[in-house]
Formats: C-alpha cells, sequence, structure tokens
C-alpha cells in the first residue's frame, strides 16, 4: 500500500508525496470503520456483473475489497514470477499500476480496475482531506492549492469581494481561535461594492 500510494502522488517542489501527507494512515482509518464495513452498502445480492453506469455491483465490503486486492496483487505477481510490488523498481511499479488501471486483472474476485480507482479514489481523498481523518499532514495539500479549511463561520468575508483570504488553513479538529471563526485572518485589503 505504502508504495502504491508514493507513486500515484510522488513528492515533488510543489508538495509532499502521499505518503508524507499521511494517506496510508487515512486509508487504515477508513478500512477499519464504518466505511470501510460497508455499513451503508446493499449487501443482499444478486452479485452479477453490472453496466459501469450501475455503479459498485461486488460482495466485498471496501475493506474486504482492499484485503482480497492486495492479497490478489502479491499472488499474481509471484505467479509472473516477480518480486512483491513494494520490491519492484519505480517504473516497474507504474507499469503494475497502468496495468491494474487498465483492467482484465482478476485479484482473486477483484476486477483490478475497480481495485485501482478505489486505491485512487481513496489516495486523493486521504491526500486533499481534513487532516483529523489522518491524511493531509500539517494540512500540507491545503497550502499547496490555497484552501482555506474548515472555518466555522466566513461571516466577516462575505460582503469583501475580490479579496484574497491570506489566513492558514484549520482543520475540523481545531478549537478556539477567532470568535468568527477566521483564525485571526486579516484581509490584504478591504473592497466594497
Amino acid at each position: 500500500m505504502e508504495a502504491a500510494v508514493q507513486r500515484l502522488i510522488p513528492p515533488d517542489e510543489i508538495g509532499p508525496s502521499a505518503m508524507e501527507a499521511g494517506v496510508v494512515t487515512f486509508i487504515d482509518r477508513q478500512l477499519a470503520g464504518a466505511w470501510g464495513a460497508g455499513e451503508r452498502l446493499y449487501r443482499a445480492g444478486p452479485w452479477a456483473a453490472g453496466l459501469p453506469t450501475q455503479g459498485y455491483q461486488l460482495p466485498f465490503t471496501p475493506a474486504q475489497l482492499f484485503r482480497t486486492a492486495l492479497r490478489g496483487a502479491q499472488a499474481e505477481l509471484s505467479r509472473r514470477g516477480q518480486p512483491a510490488f513494494g520490491q519492484l523498481a519505480g517504473p516497474a511499479q507504474d507499469a503494475y499500476l497502468s496495468a491494474l488501471q487498465a483492467g482484465g486483472i482478476d485479484l482473486d474476485g477483484v476486477p483490478s480496475k475497480v481495485f485501482f480507482e478505489s486505491l485512487l479514489a481513496m489516495t486523493i481523498e486521504g491526500y486533499f482531506g481534513d487532516p483529523v481523518y489522518g491524511g493531509n499532514r500539517g494540512m500540507a495539500a491545503w497550502q499547496m492549492i490555497g484552501f482555506p479549511g474548515a472555518h466555522g463561520a466566513y461571516f466577516d468575508w462575505v460582503d469583501r469581494h475580490g479579496v484574497a483570504f491570506t489566513g492558514p488553513p484549520r482543520s475540523l479538529a481545531e478549537a478556539g481561535g477567532h470568535p468568527h471563526g477566521m483564525h485571526g485572518a486579516e484581509p490584504a485589503q478591504t473592497q466594497r461594492r
């Protein structure tokens, strides 16, 4: 998992890698919770192959899907005579991820394309989600894109058109701060229409 998310979002001059941002912690927490247990999924079947427009059509909970697909990928690489994914060179990891994305590989009952799409979605969610869920460590992704985060209210800013918000990002986990939820931020300039 660590090697895969690192290949999906590697480090660069703009921002941290998925590993540096805590994406694996985010994924682990999501899979260990209600979402991973499939508490809101319809799970009574039938389990026929559906059309792409029908959405998720497998009997696995998200946690089962990840566990099954990861074991299946390990077994599939072993059948090819290749080492574990984490031991492959970067270009070989990229090629394997591309093969999963293209589909056609059975990962012990999980279509590789379904697994890849789930892994990519979870990686993106963990990278850009609120740090309270385990990813986006230090709000680095929010700082990178200029997202202000989860402020309680923007009341002081409603009538300030064309003014950039210059305050630091704020997580759901943060308490206190400015009485109007602005965490002490002040506008660079005030413009009123």
